[in-house]
């Protein structure tokens, strides 16, 4: 077998000038600061470039050889990539959280070694600190945690003996035993390596309302008296969800988390810091912030079904999100109408129509609308002098329309001018 790593591995700090290396899927060798400037543009590294790039120094791992594995959090060298013909494989987990780097490291241990040729066996290592302190990882060891009886079996509503209790937590992979304490039972769970989503003894309420069956649980009456209703923004909303699928509209159902780039920059908006809640290390470059607009939502609709039939009348109600410092989590949402008109001409008219059917229906005795509730605006998503916005007696604005500009049709892929309408739901209720 041939190895291309050897051991003992060393974890440095170099100043950039000196790291040089291959990255994972480069050909080339980058300096570690021109490695930076490259990855910038990568859209799922470029996230992770603020931990080190104002520092003085570069985190680095080499082996033995001196040859660099990687540059963390970074990135792997394609020195170390794993092929085809890989046979033995050295995991290593840097984090800023001692504890999260345990729990990914214990977790990708553990998923691996059931596909080691002696299954189940892992390799351990010893981590020399500077100081001369050594820890050996990874901590595969179990801890114990109690909960007495009643503790477990009160929240659930069911009644079982101690027994049936530790046969259901040894179904979700918990080792479980019983014994007395002051005469009352007490059950003792040997937590393993894999499942670090136990932290409490609630976990190990859930975990045996899981093994019992949720659909098991006995129905029974609340001990308090309670008047329940539907919310009156709900309930509004749904007579808004009427009155514009009478007017031939399809209402359609979008994700709340949308790109940076659909919710700014594919409609002509720039980003002003102060609205947009952006999501800390999102899963995909689709789900970076919250949306604050149901513009991008519908547009990306319309795009994925451009072969139906003309016209294409969409419409949806559903929240967005803006940041409010006024609020005790940071942010509010809102609930929001847009609907979407598409056809060979505009349908400037049509939407017109939407809105003073919804205008009439709120008019009494919810809101106040004037004469004229159509004031001229210049928006950038929308063609000059071919939109405005809508406003109650007192000025305030609820709603804006326009015509979409061509250059946004052209970024989402839509060949035919539409028309667009937002309003927002709670300044008419």
């Amino acid at each position: 077998m041939i190895w291309i790593l050897w051991s003992p591995f060393s974890y440095e700090a170099l100043p950039p000038h000196q790291i040089n290396f291959i990255p994972l899927k480069q050909e080339e060798s980058f300096r570690a600061d021109k490695l930076m400037e490259f990855y910038k543009s990568d859209m799922k590294l470029k996230k992770f470039l603020h931990i080190i790039d104002d520092s003085p120094v570069y985190p680095v791992i080499y082996d033995s050889n001196r040859t660099v594995l990687s540059l963390p959090p970074i990135i792997n060298g394609a020195h170390s990539a794993i092929t085809l013909t890989t046979r033995n494989v050295f995991i290593e987990c840097t984090a800023t959280d001692l504890t999260k780097a345990k729990i990914v490291l214990n977790t990708m241990v553990t998923m691996f070694s059931e596909y080691c040729e002696n299954k189940f066996e892992v390799e351990p290592v010893e981590v020399v600190y500077h100081d001369g302190s050594k820890t050996v990882y990874p901590d595969l060891s179990c801890y114990k945690m109690e909960a007495p009886l009643s503790d477990i079996l009160g929240p659930i509503g069911i009644s079982l003996d101690v027994k049936e209790v530790v046969c259901l937590l040894n179904k979700m992979q918990l080792q479980a035993e019983s014994h007395s304490l002051k005469g009352e039972p007490w059950i003792s769970v040997s937590v393993p390596p894999t499942r670090s989503d136990i932290l409490h003894a609630r976990d190990l309420v859930e975990d045996v309302a899981i093994a019992y069956g949720y659909n098991n649980v006995p129905k029974s009456r609340p001990k308090c008296m309670t008047i329940g209703g539907r919310q009156p923004l709900n309930r509004f909303s749904d007579k808004i969800r009427a009155e514009v699928a009478r007017a031939g509209y399809m209402e359609v159902l979008t994700f709340i988390l949308s790109s940076h780039e659909e919710n700014f920059d594919m409609l002509k908006r720039t980003d002003d810091k102060s609205k947009a809640i952006i999501i800390a290390n999102p899963r995909t470059s689709e789900f970076e912030v919250v949306r604050t607009s149901l513009m991008s939502c519908l547009l990306k609709t319309l795009k994925h079904n451009i072969d139906h039939p003309r016209p294409i009348k969409i419409f949806e109600v559903g929240d967005v999100v803006t940041l409010d410092p006024s609020r005790d989590v940071g942010a509010s949402n809102n609930r929001h109408l847009a609907a979407l008109y598409c056809n060979r001409v505009s349908g400037f008219e049509e939407i017109m129509g939407l809105v003073d059917s919804i205008v009439k229906v709120v008019r009494a005795p919810h809101v106040n609308f004037g004469e004229k509730y159509y004031v001229p605006t210049n928006e950038p998503e929308f063609f000059p002098k071919r939109q405005c916005k809508i406003v109650t007696s007192d000025g305030k604005q609820v709603g804006y329309l326009g015509i979409v500009h061509a250059e946004v049709l052209r970024k989402f892929g839509i060949p035919d001018p539409c028309t667009f309408v937002e309003m927002d739901i709670e300044a008419l209720l």
